[in-house]
Formats: structure tokens, sequence, C-alpha cells
């Protein structure tokens, strides 16, 4: 046993005549806590070592109590020995000292000792009760919010964590809010979304602990807006009085917030001036007797005239009759004057028929002279006409002459050569489908009556013709709302826009349009920036809304607020883009919600929209979709893969399956989404696993490589990449490959091609299964996903403001919108503007059961509230909802 003292630490007897080192600590000791009862485990390790023994408290720990592993260094043949000890809380609870408990190791070698550092031993522990806990408070908007919060004692002493509504705070997401400060919660400009309950969470190994609730009030003080035009005197005639008025809405008081101090309506007398009748004067004297055997008499409504709105004279102001008493010249004259015309009139007849007669004499001689000659007819004469047509029916002729087929080539004799080139010249000329009405878009209409008289087999090309200049048109859509609103949606292309109840003024009614331009976008931005989704028009611009209406755009962004920074533009009269916001912005001009694949927008005037991306980092994501078409080529050896790389919006799917069904493309796989990151690697597309003997690939073309630009920067038309197969034998019918799209140092998707050549045997790929494509347009509350009695029950519950935050702030945050709520409070109802926002993010599942369940629990957590009860939510009337749809 070693002994308790210093000696101990000698130098060995015998020093080996070769020369040695001192031992080197490869691993000492380190500081460590008791948790509970369970013993910590020391360990030290080094070489040289003969021997290794800890030291506790400055007395040697028994050899026994030592666990020692030996071990030889292969690199350097020394030998390395690893010594463990266990200390239990007892030991340290029994040593009584003027430090903390502590070990060390001291190691032998030949040549001497070394001492490790010393590890301290400490019972950890962290008390219950917090040394002070936070206190709530009630702040006006903008004002600093500090939450004091002193964890309990403990040891290690405890890490302090903030919550707030039972969830963790990242002061790095919002540089508004610091949480360094000695466990503080401090918020420097306090918003309304900064309501809620607070919580300091305070931690180490042993344990948490929570202090008490501190609830958050931000309220709003009211102020007035300004002040209504003065209304028209109530008085029709004489003294009477005018007013005007000015509401609390400047803003509203929220949460608790203070109403506006003053009169919010004014009153004048006024005076209006009464109205008078008019009242004929008396009839002028009664004029000479004119040629056609009358005079007359007038008289003026000036006695007096009309004045301040009142009634105009009743009766006429001019007079007529006869001054001959019935004996009058002129109707003699005119009876002669009959007599002499109908003469005329006979002659004229009778030299007419003559005329008809000698004409019919001398066409019927002709005609028997062409029946009877063998010369060949005229092939100059000015109206030939060759090819299988026959113009028997006469809406045929109507039709072959009308001048809208063939206006403005005026300078053609109508040489019809075949019914397929009339056919060819009426699809082509674009006056056909007659022009738009000022202010809203053509609908692309056809009088019926032209297919009716088109000979079977033209009618065909006529109406296939028809379909291809119809797709200039299939992405606008137009309809006629009132007051009770409704949606417009542009098929297959995830653009909508909704327009609430009531945003329209009774009593009036809009054309309204919605469109995606189809062309380049004038948009170009600058830098690494891009265009996120279609460039959308609604309109006309002219229409004023009381309420915002909600425009729905698709994107292809990833979209991570830390890697991209996204804004909505939009067009000014003189073409040029504007900024209207920063999607992450604090506004209340409008409202922008990013969903995964759309942005809901709340706007109040139409006009030409669009998102601009810009990257913040190399790791933004700009989300492509990949598909691959195929079909046979001119040569029938031959089959061509056409893939395509666009952006992952459904509006430029449907412009590629568009353009595939005009040259007869096959969709072979399903589309597949493909995350191209900002960090300007190429894009590589290649043909892999062609099957050998049976297809080959032509030379040059396996693999292709885009560059970064033209993937990133995106253009009108999307990214195709086309390769060319050929196959060794007419037998083969079936294609087996893969087609692999990667970017380099990025994301990559492989598409599995299993088609048969053969149109007949091919397994059809549905494009599109949207329920949107047979309803663009839906007025009215068919449109409506929310029942209307079930919206104004829900705007009258949570309108009502709560000094406990369990008004509409609490609605829209079970909806998922946490941000910018100052926008929602200057609306008169914001309950009814997020319902709106909530219709048009659901418009396609109309998931009612989820906004019902939101509902129910909101109005659980009011009925726990021990407050005087306010405006409730009662549990009945949501159930009620349940059954009845919501």
């Amino acid at each position: 046993p070693l002994a308790g003292n210093e000696n101990s630490e000698a130098l060995p007897e015998s020093i080996p005549s070769a020369p040695g080192t001192l031992p080197h600590f490869m691993e000492e000791p380190d500081d460590s806590y008791i948790i509970k009862s369970n013993p910590i485990v020391l360990r030290c390790k080094a070489k040289p070592a003969m021997q290794i023994f800890f030291k506790c408290n400055g007395e040697w720990v028994h050899q026994n109590e030592h666990v020692s592993e030996e071990s030889l260094d292969e690199a350097t043949g020394l030998k390395v020995r690893e010594v463990f000890i266990n200390v239990t809380r007892q030991q340290v609870e029994d040593f009584h000292g003027p430090e903390d408990y502590w070990c060390q190791c001291v190691a032998w070698s030949h040549l001497g000792t070394s001492k490790s550092r010393k590890a301290s031993v400490r019972i950890a522990y962290l008390r219950k009760n917090f040394e002070q806990d936070p206190q709530g408070k009630e702040v006006p908007i903008e004002g600093m919010i500090v939450l004091h919060c002193r964890p309990p004692e403990g040891v290690p002493a405890a890490e302090v964590e903030w919550l707030k509504n039972e969830e963790p705070i990242d002061s790095n997401l919002d540089e508004n809010i610091d949480t360094r400060a000695d466990h503080n919660l401090i918020i420097r400009q306090a918003r309304l979304s900064d309501s809620g309950n607070y919580t300091c969470m305070a931690a180490n190994i042993v344990a948490k602990r929570r202090s008490m609730s501190a609830t958050v009030v931000v309220y709003v003080n009211g102020g007035w807006s300004s002040w209504t035009e003065w209304s028209n005197c109530n008085a029709r005639c004489g003294r009477g009085w005018q007013k005007r008025s000015r509401t609390c809405t400047n803003p509203a008081p929220l949460n608790g917030g203070a109403f506006c101090e003053g009169m919010s309506v004014q009153k004048i007398t006024c005076t209006s001036l009464c109205p008078v009748d008019g009242s004929w004067e008396v009839w002028s004297e009664w004029s000479v007797c004119s040629p056609e055997c009358e005079h007359l008499r007038v008289r003026e409504c000036i006695a007096p005239p009309p004045r301040n709105g009142g009634k105009f004279c009743e009766g006429l102001g001019q007079e007529s009759e006869n001054c001959t008493e019935g004996l009058c010249i002129q109707d003699l004259e005119t009876a002669s004057d009959i007599a002499l015309y109908s003469g005329l009139g006979a002659a004229v007849l009778a030299v007419a028929v003559l005329v008809v007669a000698v004409t019919l004499y001398r066409r019927s001689q002709s005609n028997s002279l062409l029946l009877n000659s063998s010369m060949q007819p005229d092939l100059t004469v000015s109206r030939t006409y060759s090819g299988p047509i026959c113009l028997q029916d006469p809406l045929d002729k109507e039709l072959m002459t009308e001048s809208s087929l063939f206006n403005p080539l005026s300078d053609i004799k109508v040489k019809v050569q075949s019914s397929f080139m009339v056919s060819l010249g009426v699809t082509e000329r674009p006056e056909f489908h007659g022009k738009a009405h000022p202010g809203t878009f053509p609908h692309g209409n056809v009088p019926h009556r032209a297919f009716g008289t088109v000979q079977g087999r033209n009618k065909a090309v006529y109406i296939q013709n028809l379909a291809s200049i119809s797709t200039s048109s299939e992405l606008r859509t137009t309809a006629l709302f009132g007051h009770l609103g409704g949606r417009l949606v542009v098929p297959n292309t995830g653009v909508s826009l909704l327009i609430p109840h009531g945003a329209i003024p009774e009593e009036s009614s809009w054309e309204i349009y919605l469109a995606i331009t189809q062309k380049e976008s004038s948009l170009q931005p600058e830098g690494s920036a891009v265009l996120l989704g279609p460039e959308v028009t609604c309109g006309p611009s002219e229409v004023t809304v009381s309420t915002p209406f909600a425009l729905t755009i698709p994107h292809c962004a990833h979209a991570d607020p830390e890697h991209w920074n996204i804004h909505l533009k939009r067009r000014t009269q003189q073409g040029k883009w504007e900024e209207v916001m920063s999607v992450e912005e604090e506004t209340t001009s409008c409202y922008c919600l990013l969903d995964p694949y759309a942005c809901h927008i709340l706007l109040n005037s139409f006009g030409t929209y669009a998102l601009i991306g810009e990257p913040i980092s190399d790791c933004a994501v700009r989300q492509l979709k990949v598909a691959v078409f195929g079909c046979l080529s001119c040569n029938s050896l031959d089959y061509n893969l056409r893939v395509y790389c666009m952006d992952n919006t459904p509006c430029a799917f449907q412009e590629v399956v568009s353009d595939e069904r005009l040259q007869g493309g096959q969709l072979l796989e399903e589309p597949k989404l493909l995350h191209f990151k900002g960090n300007t690697c190429s894009l590589q597309i290649s043909v892999l696993d062609i099957p050998p003997f049976l297809w080959r690939i032509k030379p040059f073309t396996a693999c292709q490589e885009v560059p970064f630009s033209r993937v990133w920067r995106g253009s009108a038309r999307p990214l195709l990449c086309a390769f060319s197969l050929e196959r060794y034998s007419p037998g083969t019918t079936q294609l087996s490959c893969k087609v692999c799209v990667r970017q380099l140092k990025g994301h990559e998707q492989v598409l599995h091609v299993q088609t048969s050549i053969l149109e007949s045997e091919r397994e059809t790929i549905t494009f599109f299964a949207h329920e949107d494509s047979n309803f663009p347009a839906q007025v009215g509350p068919k449109a409506f996903k929310i029942p209307f009695s079930i919206r104004q029950r829900i705007c009258a519950t949570f309108d009502t403001p709560s000094a406990k935050g369990k008004d509409w702030q609490m609605l829209a945050q079970k909806n998922s919108i946490n941000r910018n709520l100052s926008y929602f409070a200057t609306q008169s109802s914001p309950s009814a503007v997020i319902l709106d926002l909530w219709e048009a993010r659901h418009q396609q599942d109309g998931d009612l059961d989820s906004l019902a369940c939101a509902l129910e629990e909101i109005g659980r957590t009011h009925s726990q509230l021990p407050d005087p009860p306010e405006p409730e939510l009662e549990e009945p009337d949501f159930s009620y909802s349940r059954q009845n749809g919501l």
C-alpha cells in the first residue's frame, strides 16, 4: 500500500543505465459533476509509465481502488498505462476543506515522476424556485419591453431560454429581440405580434425549471381618421343642417388601447333655396296662314321659369290649326301631281319588261351554241373553281364570298383553288374572331354557322386550325362580378383571383379579367435576381374595391428567408416596374403570404404584378420540374427524346404540354422536381443504359451540358435538350433507358423511360387533373368554401378586442399567420380579411375541418380563462358549424 505522505513521490531506487524520459500524459482527469447518486469515473493515461496512482485532496488513493490497463506504443516501443478510479457522492459530501474536492494522478517512469492537472469534483444540483420571475406588462405599440428573469441557484450555473406561447425564441432570427443581457428579454420596439405569454426556462445537467408565465399585451391607442365631406343639407327647402363624421380607425384601438377623445360627428346649419315651379306665359298671336293652309301660336315656360329643381310646365308650348276651314288649294295641286307621276311610272315599267325579254332571248341562243361547240373553255375567266369543291348550298356561297374572309385582299378576283385553301384562309384571318370590347379580353367565339357550311373533310381541318389559334387565349379568364364577389381561375396555371363579398359596391358590376403574360416579360431583374413566376395582370385598373382582394401567383423558389429575399413588383402605366414591398416586410399597404409553391397577395388596386427573388447565398434553391417527351421522327427508324427543365410552376408545365401536343410528343415519365442551387455550377443532361444491339444514340449527343446562367436566369421558353436515338431494326418497338439530370456539386434526378414507340401501345400519363379547369369563373356564394352565415358569426366573435389576446390575432396565429399583423389591424374587419386569405390558400382542398378544429381550440382556451366573461366563443356554435359543413 502507498503511504499518505509526499516522500512516496521520490524517484525509484534503481535507475536504468539506459537514458529514459519522464512520463507524458496522453489523457488527464477532467472536472466532473456528480448527478444524483451516480458515481463518476476519473481516468488518466501516460507514456512511458511504470505505475500511475491517483491522489485526492492531498492523500493517496489506495491501490485496490485503481483499475489499470497496460499496452505498448508500436511506434515508439514505450509502455502506455491507463488508470481509472471511481469517486462517489458520499466521498465528496464527507470532505470538508477550503476548496472543492479534487484529484490528480502521478505517473512513474525510470527517470522520474510527472503530475497531471487537478480535476475538481462537485455535486450538481438546481434549486426549484427562481430568484426572480418575469412580470406581465401592457405596453403601447413601438414601446420597449423588458422582462427580468433570475434563474434558481445551481451547479453548474443554469442556462436560460425564453419561450413565447410555448415556442422557443431565437433572437438571431429577429433583430428586434435581445436575450443576451443577464438572462433578461428585451424587445426594443413592441409590435402587435409580440403579444403573448412569455416563460423563462432554466436548465443545467440536472434538471429544467419553468418560471411563472408573464402575459405581455401590446395595445394600440385609437386615432381619428380624416373628416368626411359635408353631407347635403337635410332640408329641401328652407333652414336645415348638414354634418360630417370621422371614425376612430387611424388606427383603431386594440388590446385595451384608449379610444379617441373628441367628437366623431360635427353639425352646422344650412339654408336650401326653395324650388320654384315653372308657369306658362300667355299664348302669342296666331301666325299668318302658311302654304300648307295652317297657322300656329307659341308660349314659353317663363312666368316664372322653374328654379332650384322646380317642375317644368305641363302641356304643349306650340299649337297649330287649319286656317281655311278645310278649303285649301294645295289639295288640288297635289291630286294633279299624282296623276302625272302615275303616267310616267307606267311608261318606265313597259320599257323595263321589253329589255328583260330581249336579254333572255339572247342568253338562250348563246347557251345552245356552247353545248354544240367542241371548243375548250377559257381558263382566264375571272371566276374559276378547281379541286373537290361544290357550291351547292347558298350558305356555302355566302361563306366563300363573305368580305370578312377575304378582305383586305381586294385585288384577288375570288379564285378558290381547293376547299383546303378556303379553310386555311379562314383560319389565318385574325379578323374572323371579331374585336374585343374595350377593357376586356376576346373570348374567341366563332359564329356557329361557319361550322355547318364547310364540307366534312374541310371541317376537320378548320376546327384543328381554330384549336391552334385558341391557345393564345387559354391563359386569360374574364367574368362579370358584383357585390357578392367570386373567384377567377386561369385553369391549370395556379393563378387565381378572389374578390370578397362586399368588395364591389352594391348596384354596380364590373367585367373583371385575369391574364398571364406569355411572351418575354418586360421585367428584367438586375444582378443575380430572377423572375420566380409568371407575370400576372388583373383589371380593369379603374375598379375600386372597399376591402382587399386576394391574388395568388405560383413561384419556383424554395422559399427560405435565410437564402432568398423576395419582392413584389408592379408595372406602372408608363411601363416601368416599381417595388411594392418585400415579402418579409412589415407594411400596411398590402400583405404577402408565402406558401411553399405559391404567394397569396392582398391588394387594393388592380394592375400587373410579378415576384422577383434575390439570392442571399449560394444555397438559394430554384425549383425546376424535369420532364421527358418522345416521338418518332420523319425517319421511321429514329426516335427523338426531348428533355425539358422548366420552373416548377403549373403554367410553365402547361406551356410545355401545349407545345408537345402540337408536335405529337408523348410524356414518357412522371415529371420530377430538381433543386437547382445558385452555386454557379452548370447542368448536365445525359441518356444512359440504352439497350445494346437494339438502339444506339447518334454521335456526340449522349451528354449535354448547359451553363449555369442559362438555367438560373431562365427565359420565356423552357430549357430543352433533344437526343436522337436510332433503332437497328423496324421490328424494335420497345425503348428502355434512363435520363439523368444533375447539377454539378448539386442535386440529381433520374427519369426511367419504359415505353412503346407505337402510338397504339403507349400508356397515357395524365397531364393534369385539376378541378378548376372546368370552373374558371365562380360568382356569388358558391365561389367560397366558408358559408356566409358562418363567416359573419366568426367575424362578429373575433373582431371584438380582448385584453388577453384571444381575438382576431389568435385566429391569425391558428391559421399560421404570425407576421405583419399590423396590416390586419388597419382593416375595418381584420377577421374577414384573414378568412379571405384562408379562402385563397385553400381553394383546392377547402379543408374546413382544420379551420373548425382551430376555432374549437380557441373556444376551449377562452373557457379556461378566469377573467370576467367577454363576448364568448361558445363551443355549441362551432360544433353546429361543423355539422353544417364548417
